[in-house]
């Protein structure tokens, strides 16, 4: 199978993983692969917010984290972020569980800069089954999706194939 093909089924994989229900979460991500200067001009308006202008190659994974947060399957949080703006933005995910883990947080935890206040929820999140997963789009944001934990290794797996990085919160 030629290498697009390839990437282009495990973008659809990814975009089936993370919005099960929401085809055209897939429609999205594999538009942005087969035609990029036609999703560029359709999404113009969007993609400007990000800085971006024409297709280049991480154009589908950018239609995906797009995709998902107009879903609310995905929250972005910049490097700067204060940990009580994330625990909000994780709440008002689709896809987050219905445990709630802040429970499991300690004072101090809550004082932690951005990434390993990330970090702490990916692990506090792991011990109720669930896993929060950065999808890297090289910035300086952090993309999160949230999904049973059973999954987490499959969607890295999945990105790694299409040619993009999806790390774990929290992993050991």
């Amino acid at each position: 199978m030629p290498e697009t093909d390839a990437e282009r089924t495990s973008l659809a994989a990814v975009a089936a993983l993370l919005a099960p229900a929401l085809a055209a979460v897939a429609e999205q991500v594999l538009h942005a692969h087969d035609d990029p200067e036609g999703y560029v001009r359709l999404h113009a308006a969007r993609l400007a917010d990000r800085g971006i202008d024409a297709p280049f190659p991480a154009l589908p994974w950018i239609a995906l984290v797009d995709a998902l947060e107009e879903h609310r399957l995905l929250a972005e949080f910049d490097w700067k972020e204060a940990p009580e703006e994330i625990r909000s933005g994780l709440r008002g995910l689709a896809s987050r569980p219905s445990i709630d883990p802040w429970v499991l947080f300690d004072a101090d935890e809550m004082l932690l800069p951005t990434a390993r206040f990330l970090r702490a929820c990916g692990r506090h999140y792991r011990e109720i089954g669930a896993a929060l997963v950065v999808l890297d789009i090289d910035s300086d944001c952090y993309p999160v999706v949230c999904l049973r934990g059973a999954r987490a290794k499959e969607l890295v797996s999945l990105a790694t194939r299409a040619g993009f990085t999806a790390k774990v919160l929290g992993a050991r």
